[in-house]
């Protein structure tokens, strides 16, 4: 439930947001499913509410403000942009009936192609003085590590873009890691039909299936079942860089000694180089604003199953045990909404519901 006191609370951190010359905005509470639903696939059903508009047709109650957001500066914003917003936002919550399904939301979001390691810095710094009262823990990841390490395997582009579209989803990502390294057996379901495909055409293994359920037609499922025995004859990912991959999701150390860290890491991966570049650029521009990099805790893999616009720098606040304010950065958001136009963007929310117990 939303109190008076939440927001009470909502309305003050807007104004401190707003004072720094950031635009206010609103957008509508009912939004199009079907942005959501290509960007995410059918995986956001699971945490939205959806209905049914007799004039818009399938939409959901508005789990986020940073995709309308982004819409709209890409309709029609200019160069850079400063927003803040405060509102509701609803989520379903079947895994955990304890936790609230509408609550509010603080937010600014940077629109600025200039320096994206000082607007990292810059969202970071103003976040982290909303809430300076509370006293809240901080930390730091940054998804364009591990995303910049899987564009660097020296595999195929399938497999790379597997990896890929699973990195904002743990279990998967390992099972994927798993068997493109050769260190998990297929399962005895898989190991059938990869040896029926070694000895049998795709279209006649469909046909012996008998008659097609569902909405995939024969030629889409000969194409699959093809992919499947094209990846088992690849080559597993070479042992030093699948290792690069397994030290970078374990590594969680102080941000000053995670720079030379990853750079190890870029001897078997050299594509982390240039995204170790842009992690010590943020740390340079966060020590400018007074935040010590050796007080900083740092884990690339931090932020991976937030909201999964996220593809690099992102941060968390904790207090209590409970997490009051996220951010980070989503610069393919901005091109796949922009069609065709893209502009670095960064941001952050806070929840004013998860600070009544502060002073």
């Amino acid at each position: 439930m939303i109190t008076a006191a939440d927001r009470t609370r909502a309305a003050t951190l807007l104004q401190r947001f707003t004072a720094t010359g950031a635009a206010p905005v609103e957008t509508s509470i009912l939004q199009p499913a079907g942005t959501l639903l290509d960007l995410y696939g059918e995986d956001i059903r699971a945490r939205a509410f959806v209905t049914q508009d007799p004039l818009r047709g399938e939409t959901m109650l508005r789990p986020d403000f940073t995709v309308p957001v982004v819409q709209a500066h890409m309709a029609h914003g200019a160069e850079p942009a400063r927003y803040c917003y405060a509102g509701e936002v609803f989520r379903r919550q079947e895994a955990d009936e304890g936790r609230p399904r509408e609550y509010l939301q603080v937010g600014y979001e940077v629109f600025d192609r200039t320096d994206p390691a000082a607007a990292d810095a810059e969202v970071f710094d103003l976040i982290g003085g909303a809430l300076a009262p509370w006293a809240p823990a901080p930390a730091l990841g940054d998804l364009g590590l591990l995303i910049a390490a899987v564009e660097g395997l020296t595999t195929t582009d399938r497999r790379r873009a597997a990896l890929r579209r699973h990195v904002w989803r743990p279990r998967r990502f390992r099972r994927l890691m798993a068997r493109f390294t050769g260190r998990a057996a297929p399962s005895p379901a898989r190991a059938t039909l990869l040896m029926r495909l070694a000895a049998e055409a795709p279209e006649a293994i469909v046909a012996e299936a008998g008659p097609a359920i569902g909405l995939r037609e024969t030629p889409e499922i000969a194409a699959r079942l093809a992919a499947l025995a094209e990846d088992a004859a690849t080559p597993p990912l070479p042992g030093p860089e699948a290792d690069a991959i397994d030290a970078l999701l374990m590594l969680d150390a102080p941000l000053s000694e995670a720079v030379s860290r990853i750079r190890d890491l870029a001897v078997d991966l050299p594509a982390l180089d240039p995204a170790a570049d842009r992690l010590e650029a943020r740390a340079d521009a966060l020590a400018a604003r007074g935040h010590d990099p050796a007080r900083l805790s740092f884990a690339p893999a931090r932020g991976r199953t937030a909201m999964e616009y996220y593809d690099g720098f992102t941060f968390t606040f904790t207090r209590g045990g409970r997490t009051v304010a996220t951010g980070g950065r989503y610069d393919a958001l901005t091109a796949i909404l922009g069609e065709g136009r893209s502009i670095p963007a960064v941001g952050g929310v806070i929840r004013p519901g998860l600070l009544e117990d502060a002073p």
